[in-house]
């Protein structure tokens, strides 16, 4: 259960970050606790969504949510992992659907979290978050999303591999499949991102004060001709820029081309369920990871093909494809050789 509670800012608290501000009044456990409440849209600042960033001013009526629950010790559970490499710094893994990355309200067992602890051991996953719930964790990819991800052993591996996915040069790469003929072969998707007015469930394209900068770039892969109850499809290979939440799936929907079977994110899309090709959740796979070993100075590149149930659908709409791109040759080609090596 959840409350909400209000602090009204004091005169030693103007002028100071709004994280910071909740975590010296011991409102959350910590200053990155504070920052992931204001991210998730569970603290407002006069009634309003602010950035961790925000500088608070004296009187400032500052309400946010806390957990009646004591919160429990995450514990290891023997949950499967595809681990893809491992070495005594990092692991890379590719990470099923339906696996929730870390503990929340809504999952407190089962996560990826709880997978680490018991193949790694809690003494031996990175904490530069500060938060037992987030122990190995270094970026996300949402629950019915699939594939490659990175989780660190140490704290220094951790942080770095976090700047490297802030300053950008980290190599994270999707395959998505959209609603609608998209006419251009390539396009970049600038448009900033933070929850939605009306849902906090959901974040939206929005211009605001906690508004966060977001960049999607994608190149088209395949065509396929519009059917009887759809208007037709189109797999891209997305790229991303920044790491907002469900950041591909929003910026979709906000150019009407929402993802297949993504049932949040659906402007735009046919209503029919043959529209959704009998897919169960979003099209959105986390096919290609490419950085530098923080350790080692290594450059690991990894590909992941797609799982069975996104490959049917690729199967079902083979009849109706217009040709691939020379992108979508180059991307096929090297799916085809990652399955080949498996």
């Amino acid at each position: 259960m959840s409350r909400s509670v209000c602090h009204v800012a004091l005169s030693n608290d103007a002028a100071k970050r709004l994280d910071t501000v909740l975590a010296d009044n011991a409102c959350y456990a910590s200053r990155s606790a504070a920052a992931r409440a204001i991210e998730e849209g569970r603290v407002l600042v006069n009634g309003e969504a602010a950035t961790k960033k925000y500088l608070v001013q004296t009187g400032d009526a500052i309400v946010y949510e806390v957990q009646d629950d004591a919160p429990t010790k995450v514990s290891g559970e023997p949950i499967d992992l595809d681990i893809r490499f491992e070495d005594e710094h990092l692991l890379v893994l590719s990470k099923q659907a339906g696996l929730v990355c870390h503990p929340s309200i809504d999952h407190r067992d089962g996560t990826l979290v709880n997978a680490l602890i018991f193949h790694c051991g809690a003494a031996n996953l990175c904490n530069v978050q500060g938060e037992d719930d987030r122990l190995g964790i270094v970026h996300r990819l949402d629950r019915d999303t699939s594939g490659l991800m990175m989780a660190a052993k140490d704290n220094e591996c951790g942080q770095a591999l976090m700047d490297a996915i802030r300053d950008k040069v980290v190599d994270r790469r999707y395959l998505a499949l959209c609603h609608g003929i998209i006419p251009h072969e390539t396009g970049m998707i600038d448009a900033p991102i933070a929850r939605s007015v009306g849902d906090r469930t959901r974040m939206a394209v929005r211009e605001s004060s906690s508004s966060r900068e977001a960049v999607t770039t994608f190149r088209v892969l395949e065509r396929f001709e519009a059917g009887a109850k759809d208007d037709g499809y189109t797999l891209i290979d997305c790229k991303l820029f920044t790491g907002r939440t469900h950041q591909i799936r929003v910026h979709m929907e906000f150019t009407h081309h929402p993802l297949v079977g993504d049932l949040m994110y659906t402007n735009g899309a046919p209503s029919s369920p043959q529209a959704s090709l009998g897919i169960e959740r979003q099209f959105l796979h986390s096919f290609k990871l490419n950085f530098t070993h923080p350790a080692t100075g290594e450059e690991l590149e990894f590909v992941d093909p797609l799982p069975d149930d996104l490959s049917a659908v690729l199967y079902k709409l083979e009849p109706r494809s217009e040709g691939r791109t020379m992108a979508g040759k180059e991307v096929y080609d090297l799916l085809t050789h990652a399955r080949s090596t498996a």
